[in-house]
């Protein structure tokens, strides 16, 4: 009978930590550029259809047997694999299960050994195995792509630069991936090399925007398209969504620096608790043993993770705001 009042204060704090996670998440970039793309492809209608992808078992790497096993075990290996491929890393579906597997049952000894009950030792450890390694591709991903944002709209000027001296577009293209450095360069180049090998520019540029999953890089992808259909100067729209891309970013970094303050003390507040529960039970285990064994503890304990969630949520909504 002891056992039920756990697994609901252990449900309880999965619900609540997974708001926490949601709420501080911020609006989705995902659904913004498809809702901005989605109003530019109703505008315009078929200059924007680019062709499908081409050649697709050149570009796809082929699957070892480890990935195939820890595909039919992770939910969603498609996904996956695409958020692996974002980092600009050569990690696998595999090597991501193995990493996942490995601190689950690390965290889970280690929690054992120092006296835990069983049954929270794994929910500690899975929670941990999984959220670990997501929060790490997360954040490579975060990184690589601010990389790209911060340089994009250089290399959109290196390209108005290219097409004002004569240089057609492909060729100028070609040019950015070897001038630049960092992830903008790895892009261009993979786009060149595509193009080479036959793909159009059109499938190859919407493969990159698709991988990126940046608004920005799209709407650079829509104005060619545009472009090579209704004519035009590509270069002075180009110039333009430069300047655009530039007041975007100046907005963004405004917008952090103004809300930096209230984040930082929501992240302390929000942790403290848990920081000081997990301190107190390593010092003394028996003594917080009681959260998982006294009742009244454990409706104290949910309500309290409750209100947590709860002031959480309104704070990430006072500080998250959509460019």
């Amino acid at each position: 009978m002891q056992m039920m009042p756990l697994m609901f204060v252990l449900i309880g704090a999965c619900v609540v930590l997974g708001m926490i996670a949601f709420a501080f998440a911020g609006p989705s970039s995902a659904k913004t550029q498809t809702r901005r793309v989605a109003s530019l492809r109703e505008r315009h209608g078929d200059a924007l259809v680019v062709a499908e992808a081409q050649m697709r078992r050149i570009a796809n790497k082929r699957d070892t047997k480890m990935d195939l096993a820890f595909g039919r075990i992770l939910p969603n290996p498609v996904l996956l694999a695409k958020r692996l491929a974002m980092t600009g890393k050569t990690w696998t579906v595999g090597q991501y299960g193995m990493a996942t597997g490995i601190v689950a049952l690390v965290v889970a000894v280690l929690l054992l050994l120092k006296g835990m009950p069983l049954l929270l030792a794994l929910f500690v450890g899975l929670f941990l195995g999984v959220g670990i390694p997501h929060y790490v591709v997360g954040r490579t991903i975060k990184k690589r792509i601010g990389k790209f944002t911060a340089k994009f709209p250089d290399a959109i000027e290196l390209l108005v630069r290219g097409l004002r001296s004569g240089l057609p577009i492909t060729e100028t293209i070609g040019v950015v991936g070897h001038e630049l450095d960092g992830p903008i360069g790895e892009e261009f180049r993979a786009v060149s090399d595509k193009m080479k090998i036959g793909r159009t520019m059109d499938a190859a540029l919407q493969e990159t925007a698709d991988r990126l999953g940046t608004p920005e890089f799209q709407f650079f992808v829509i104005t060619i398209a545009i472009q090579r259909e209704t004519g035009g100067n590509l270069a002075e729209t180009l110039a333009n969504l430069a300047t655009v891309l530039r007041l975007r970013g100046q907005m963004r970094l405004k917008i952090k620096a103004m809300s930096s303050e209230s984040k930082a003390s929501a992240y302390i507040i929000g942790a403290l608790p848990f920081i000081v529960f997990g301190l107190i039970w390593f010092i003394n285990g028996t003594y917080m043993q009681r959260f998982f064994t006294d009742e009244r503890l454990m409706m104290i304990g949910g309500g309290g993770m409750i209100w947590m969630a709860i002031g959480a949520f309104i704070m990430s909504k006072m500080i998250n705001f959509e460019i």
